[in-house]
């Protein structure tokens, strides 16, 4: 599996949805909360070039937000992405 990284918010809806689509696929992925942390919101637009959440990378891509992450599943290759690399553990900082 995949290494997945997101970077949220603790009251973000769009962050909700794309943990959501990735619990069904049974994935595990780091969450790094932005609004406990301003290093990690630094690292965060740094990293994607944006300011919102979620940011999504699998492994070292960055996929985007909620709706990208959608987009990927409705053209059938977001399955593809989530079975490449090592296992992705699913760990929350806090």
């Amino acid at each position: 599996m995949a290494v997945i990284t997101i970077y949220s918010t603790h009251i973000c809806p769009y962050c909700v949805m794309a943990k959501r689509l990735l619990d069904r696929k049974s994935v595990g992925y780091e969450e790094v909360f932005v609004d406990d942390d301003p290093a990690a919101r630094i690292e965060m637009q740094q990293r994607s070039g944006r300011r919102t959440v979620p940011q999504i990378w699998i492994d070292e891509q960055h996929i985007g937000g909620c709706d990208e992450l959608y987009a990927l599943e409705r053209a059938g290759t977001l399955d593809k992405l989530l079975r490449q690399s090592s296992d992705g553990a699913k760990q929350t900082q806090q």
